[in-house]
């Protein structure tokens, strides 16, 4: 599996401002370099970890659960039997964690996610992180002949880097589409639409069998913003993306992204979103998929494993990219947004930051990422460790998009770089654009002004994406 992209990605309320204000007290310089204790370096240690120093690992509680990284943990246990590890899992990343990074005595690895992570421009422009470049350099735990850099994805090191440093490992590979079930449109006889024009017509038909069309999360109405980029990403080229990225001007008024814009708000116009999706959140409005209530739904690959618990069997749901929107599209219609999710990452000023390193070089072995795809049914950004492993509808579903697009995934970053301007700008222009109270044209007028105030404020922190 290969992308050809340059972060969730990922994907993932931010604490923003308050963020870097409150980090400021623990500034360490940019890409911290606090070793805390060390051991001697050796060819089954290269990352001279001290054998039986303490390791604190907190975990985000959220989709994929905790236990998968207690079975992490016992991996490290394994090669370093004399540490004691202190686990614990939360939802609350930000309210329990920056009180603490602010004191100067952060955990050692975290999983910084959620919808409470601590916004990662804050704890970059603080120095609050280490470097993992030397993770990268180090053998892989699987081949001391090669680096642990060579077992990773494409794009997962673009999409984790600040300033030229690596600074996030997002260790989960996630693949962004249009959610649909097999055996509902098997029943009715329906196609997944390629194009734009085939999807609004089949909209008519499945209204007209009594079923919403789509669903969405309307109190989290940036799932939806996610298909509109996609397809102008399709639709313009990725330079579309790039200048969103780079906070350019007039970006988000590209024709391209005008007419996604366009096309999606039609969803809304001619009334193929579920009554009541306004008010839900992203539990509720899968649920209600689920359910068969509503025929697609925009979501990441995360999915299968989130609603496992209310999926009826022979559900099999399966993913798709975005529809064309026009016969002059510059990416093919194949082309869909991938990228690395659920980041974690070694505080600088952690007191066994050598063991923090230690524990995502056990994380990225083919044991550890075989281990995580079992538990949660999701891929990892480690090449090839999803083979030969049994996988749900869903998710062989995914692997069926990755391979179809031939290495063409793509994904943009302002999400990462600027939380948010997505978390709050995005998502309130969305929720505004689906219940009909702006149009697209008004849509990318907001979110232009919102991502021009980003642009313009000297207090936050700039990135380039080439």
């Amino acid at each position: 599996m290969t992308t050809a992209m340059s972060r969730r990605g990922l994907l993932q309320g931010a604490v923003g401002v308050a963020a870097a204000s409150g980090l400021a007290g623990c500034a360490l310089g940019g890409g911290g370099t606090t070793e805390g204790v060390k051991g001697e370096t050796s060819a089954d240690n290269p990352l001279g970890v001290k054998a039986d120093a303490a390791l604190e690992v907190v975990i985000f509680n959220g989709g994929f659960g905790e236990d998968y990284a207690k079975a992490h943990q016992a991996m490290y246990r394994q090669r370093y039997p004399k540490a004691q590890i202190k686990h614990s899992a939360t939802q609350q990343i930000a309210e329990t964690l920056q009180p603490r990074f602010v004191a100067g005595d952060p955990p050692d690895v975290v999983n910084n996610s959620g919808g409470s992570q601590i916004d990662f421009n804050g704890l970059v422009a603080q120095g609050a992180l280490t470097d993992l470049g030397e993770l990268l350099d180090a053998p892989s735990l699987d081949d001391p002949a090669k680096k642990v850099r060579d077992a990773l994805l494409p794009g997962i090191v673009d999409v984790g880097s600040y300033d030229g440093k690596f600074l996030s490992l997002n260790y989960a590979y996630s693949a962004y589409g249009i959610w649909y079930s097999r055996k509902l449109f098997e029943s009715r006889g329906w196609e997944y639409p390629r194009t734009w024009t085939d999807m609004i017509a089949l909209c008519r038909t499945i209204k007209a069998a009594g079923i919403a069309p789509w669903t969405y999360p309307g109190k989290h109405s940036r799932y939806l913003s996610w298909p509109i980029l996609a397809s102008a990403a399709k639709l313009g080229g990725l330079e579309v993306i790039l200048a969103i990225d780079n906070l350019e001007p007039n970006a988000w008024k590209h024709p391209a992204v005008v007419a996604a814009a366009e096309a999606y708000y039609q969803l809304a116009v001619d009334g193929f979103l579920q009554p009541g999706a306004e008010g839900m959140d992203h539990v509720q409005s899968q649920t209600e998929w689920c359910r068969g209530n509503a025929a697609f739904l925009s979501c990441g690959s995360w999915l299968e494993n989130e609603q496992k618990a209310v999926t009826p069997a022979g559900f099999r749901m399966a993913v798709a990219p975005t529809p064309a929107l026009s016969n002059a599209d510059k990416l093919p219609y194949e082309t869909f947004r991938g990228t690395g999710s659920e980041p974690f990452i070694v505080p600088a000023q952690g007191k066994n930051t050598r063991g923090g390193l230690e524990y995502l070089r056990v994380m990225l072995s083919q044991a550890g990422a075989a281990d995580f795809t079992r538990r949660v049914s999701s891929l990892t950004c480690v090449q090839g460790a999803g083979a030969g492993i049994p996988l749900g509808p869903g998710l062989t579903s995914v692997t069926e998009l990755i391979d179809a697009s031939k290495g063409g995934a793509f994904t943009w970053l302002y999400s990462s770089y600027y939380r948010k301007l997505e978390r709050e700008r995005v998502d309130g222009a969305s929720a505004e654009l689906f219940a009909k109270r702006i149009n697209a044209t008004q849509w990318c007028d907001k979110v232009q002004k919102s991502a021009d105030e980003f642009a313009k404020d000297p207090a936050i922190k700039k990135y380039q994406r080439s």
